[in-house]
């Protein structure tokens, strides 16, 4: 729309895109702040205000008026598993954001009556009980009640998995089960499981249990992954680093997103990872892998990066801080060198798992031995992921080795188990972000979505700002807290930094890619609480817009409906949140939550008089405190 007598004119040099009257932080050192961009052929042709931008507006030149809105360098998720979660975002009943447990139970129970028989309910990750105002997961009798004949369930971060009658029947699990290795079936005095499995420590009885439920096919699978893009696009999402993971094999389960890369329909930039799928055949995969590819292989849209995060099995270790720390096997570290020797000979990069100094200590022993020979540093891209409790130590082994960092807010989630099992001092520099940084080490940012963490890029943020859990848990103190401009570099520019793209992306200057988002909120001066409520009201991933809401909704591209009917993301949508510009202050949403944790008080309250527990007093008040 022509607007502030910016009137289109004949030009040679014509803007697909200009977005004006806007206060864009650009990340760009040479230029910090600007009011308006101009776009062509999905790359940044101007930087400035008006002026400066007036003499690129042609006949054919959109021109969208950002109203004074905040302008940020599109977002990049340094660990993000996009894939596996494209492929079955449809089919998930997302409790991101829900406030209550009241609430999700009823999303489950409405969901159960409109799914299909031989279909399931599942809740996968996203939440954490401390987010709900009852503070506890569900029980497996309210499961039972809310869908007695549809197969219900739902993962617990890494911990903990519940399941209905009908899901346990459906897996197969029974008396004669055995417990897997490193989990167990909880089991009643009869012998038959009760509904809950745990992890113990390893999360794989979870993830194999979910891995037995109906998947996506053909062009559901490319109609999810476009859905789930459109959502990441919502927070101002415009590129991820995929790392992989379990159940994700290479090449079938990479084809739903080169074909839309062939396309042309990724609304989200990605760079992904390979990462072996079975114990015992890894250095059978890595090689068969780069006979066949190489790292940076692909285009702007899509682009191999390298492998993990992991590279052997046995040198993983869990992140269920409900579990003591696992030790790992003796003598991992002779076929771990054989793999990290290869990668390193052939040019490959790596990122690896470690939630533990423990095991990043071991690992580091590994690449040593490797510079002896000349291998590290040798130029190929590494970096350890998660890393909650590395030491000093390590991190300047780390530093001298040429690694990198990528830190993900799983303590968001299980901070408060984190802080049961290993207390407060572990948990103020879990994990060490400020000693990373001063050591001059990249540190990328992520959300390691969708199992465990919710997808939303500004929970992150928050979380590396105000060191505070979704459970309003402080953890981090000031000390090993970043300011503002730091969280959101980690969020964009080091990204960029971590697949060798930082020249043209994570910045806005003439040149980079267009990609950018207009907030909802202004990140930079909205209160500190308010930070995880914001969101995008308009994405421009390689000078498209990709999604629209509020004053900009209809502008991105049209997606085809959400395929199945019945899914849950075609009735609720996916992280439950207020809309754009409604953060809500702290006095409200601590009335909110009172309010709510009264209307639970009083469902237990009956519950307890049904049972015969009580006596039914309806006129006396429920805290014998309050009783003269």
């Amino acid at each position: 729309m022509p607007a502030g007598g910016l009137v289109p004119r004949a030009t040679d040099d014509p803007a697909d895109l200009v977005v004006r009257n806007a206060k864009v932080h650009t990340g760009d050192p040479g230029r910090p702040q600007a009011g308006a961009i101009a776009v062509r052929d999905g790359v940044i042709t101007v930087v400035g205000d008006d002026q400066d931008i007036a003499p690129h507006v042609g006949a054919d030149t959109r021109v969208v008026d950002a109203l004074g809105r905040r302008v940020v360098p599109g977002l990049n998720d340094a660990h993000l598993h996009v894939i596996r979660g494209g492929l079955n975002y449809v089919l998930e009943l997302r409790w991101d954001g829900v406030p209550t447990l009241r609430q999700g139970l009823a999303m489950l129970r409405e969901q159960a009556a409109r799914t299909p028989k031989g279909q399931w309910v599942r809740v996968v990750g996203g939440w954490s009980a401390e987010q709900f105002a009852e503070r506890r997961l569900p029980t497996v009798a309210e499961l039972n009640a809310a869908a007695p004949d549809t197969p219900v369930f739902v993962l617990h971060l890494y911990q903990s998995a519940v399941l209905n009658r009908a899901a346990l029947k459906a897996a197969g699990y029974g008396r004669d089960t055995p417990d897997p290795k490193g989990g167990q079936i909880v089991r009643g005095r009869d012998g038959e499981p009760t509904g809950m499995l745990l992890a113990a420590p390893s999360a794989l009885i979870l993830y194999s249990t979910l891995a037995k439920a109906p998947v996506l096919r053909g062009e559901d699978q490319r109609i999810s992954t476009r859905h789930f893009l459109r959502e990441l696009n919502r927070f101002g999402l415009t590129s991820a680093i995929d790392a992989a993971g379990g159940f994700q094999n290479f090449p079938e389960n990479y084809g739903t997103v080169r074909e839309l890369a062939k396309s042309g329909q990724l609304s989200l930039r990605i760079a992904y990872h390979l990462f072996p799928q079975t114990a015992g055949q890894e250095l059978a995969d890595l090689a068969r892998w780069i006979d066949i590819a190489r790292p940076e292989d692909g285009d702007a849209w899509l682009r191999l990066n390298g492998a993990g995060e992991n590279l052997t099995w046995a040198a993983a270790d869990f992140e269920n801080f409900g579990q003591p720390r696992p030790e790992l096997a003796p003598g991992y570290e002779t076929e771990f060198e054989k793999a990290v020797r290869l990668l390193m000979e052939n040019g490959w990069g790596f990122r690896l798992h470690a939630t533990y100094d423990e095991t990043i200590h071991r690992d580091l022993a590994v690449f040593e031995k490797l510079a002896a020979d000349g291998l590290f540093p040798a130029g190929n891209r590494w970096l350890f992921d998660h890393a909650e409790t590395v030491s000093p130590a390590s991190l300047d082994r780390i530093a001298a080795l040429g690694g990198a960092m990528s830190v993900q807010n799983r303590l968001s989630f299980q901070g408060e188990a984190f802080l049961r099992r290993y207390g407060p001092g572990a948990a103020a520099d879990a994990p060490p972000i400020r000693a990373m940084l001063e050591r001059g080490l990249t540190v990328g940012a992520g959300t390691d979505a969708t199992r465990v963490s919710t997808y939303n890029p500004w929970v992150a943020l928050h979380w590396l700002v105000s060191g505070r859990t979704v459970g309003d848990l402080p953890l981090r103190p000031p000390a090993n807290r970043v300011d503002r401009t730091t969280a959101l570099e980690m969020f964009t520019r080091a990204g960029a930094v971590l697949t060798g793209e930082d020249e043209v992306k994570g910045v806005l200057r003439p040149g980079a890619y267009a990609d950018l988002a207009v907030l909802s909120d202004d990140y930079f001066t909205v209160p500190e609480p308010d930070i995880a409520h914001i969101e995008s009201l308009l994405t421009v991933t390689g000078g498209r817009i990709v999604y629209g809401a509020a004053e900009y909704e209809g502008l991105d591209e049209e997606l085809p409906p959400v395929s199945p009917g019945w899914s849950p993301v075609a009735h609720y949508g996916g992280y439950q949140a207020s809309r754009p510009g409604a953060a809500r202050s702290a006095g409200v949403r601590q009335a909110e939550l009172i309010g709510e944790a009264v209307a639970e008080s009083e469902r237990h309250r009956a519950w307890r008089v049904r049972r015969g527990l009580i006596e039914d007093a309806a006129d006396t008040p429920f805290d014998p405190c309050f009783v003269l």
